[in-house]
């Protein structure tokens, strides 16, 4: 049986030696509103370090920006060590958006554009501070699906909860007393002007995600047709976003002159 308690300590503990080790007096971590950035932002809170959390909205969700908002707030309630900020990248955006306009991007190149100008945003506060940014992804996201902008939200120094799947990541947010807005929110990558969710863009939730990541490890017969679909999408995502999850190709001499 996992303490979950417990468990966010030692993660909390990971973070500040990280930080001791390599003379990092700051940290860095943009906060969405949702379960993921609310639980890391959290974590890196309670090391006492200087922890500098952003509210980055594009054209954002007034639901998923006020979430952000109440969530920065909350943490400086508790915490002495945190700092909110609010850097709006709305007209930073749409300037980039115009120029770009005659090279005709795709919805989700623009998309993933926004990710990128928040990860930009990061490392520019970062550098600035002696800090470094501390990254949000799960399990499922970074190591299964590969659901992130390369460069943008994949684009980060440490990743104090990759090893955690999205429903552990749930346990600790409740050991942490996040607040319940947040754990009840349907998760999103906040990407989209419509708003929509992680799961309507993937096709399953997060514990059938979870479910086929177990399966590939360890596979079972006798499925059920859901259990079928879920295995594809996941496969696909899988096969597509490899290039994400794995080192960037290296050519390799085999002698030198």
């Amino acid at each position: 049986m996992i303490d979950w308690s417990e468990l966010a300590e030692e993660i909390t503990a990971w973070i500040s030696d990280y930080a001791e080790s390599n003379g990092i007096t700051t940290l860095v971590i943009g906060v969405s509103g949702g379960i993921d950035s609310a639980v890391t932002s959290t974590l890196s809170a309670k090391t006492g370090l200087p922890t500098i959390v952003l509210n980055m909205p594009i054209h954002q969700d007034p639901e998923q920006y006020e979430l952000s908002n109440k969530h920065i707030s909350w943490l400086e309630s508790n915490f002495d060590n945190v700092e909110g900020r609010l850097v709006d990248l709305t007209r930073t955006y749409d300037v980039f958006n115009l120029e770009m306009k005659e090279h005709d991007l795709s919805s989700l190149a623009l998309a993933n554009s926004r990710a990128r100008l928040r990860m930009t945003t990061l490392y520019a506060i970062a550098g600035s501070n002696g800090g470094i940014v501390v990254g949000t992804g799960n399990k499922v996201e970074d190591f299964g699906v590969g659901f992130f902008t390369k460069y943008g939200d994949g684009g980060v120094d440490i990743s104090p909860i990759a090893d955690l799947m999205k429903s552990e990541v749930y346990e600790i947010a409740r050991a942490l007393d996040v607040i319940e807005d947040i754990q009840q929110a349907a998760p999103t990558d906040g990407l989209w002007d419509d708003g929509r969710t992680d799961e309507e863009q993937i096709g399953a939730t997060y514990a059938e995600l979870e479910w086929a990541m177990r399966h590939e490890e360890n596979p079972s017969e006798d499925l059920t047709k859901r259990q079928h679909q879920v295995l594809e999408i996941y496969r696909g995502f899988n096969k597509a976003n490899s290039h994400k999850m794995n080192p960037i190709p290296i050519f390799e001499m085999n002698h030198r002159r």
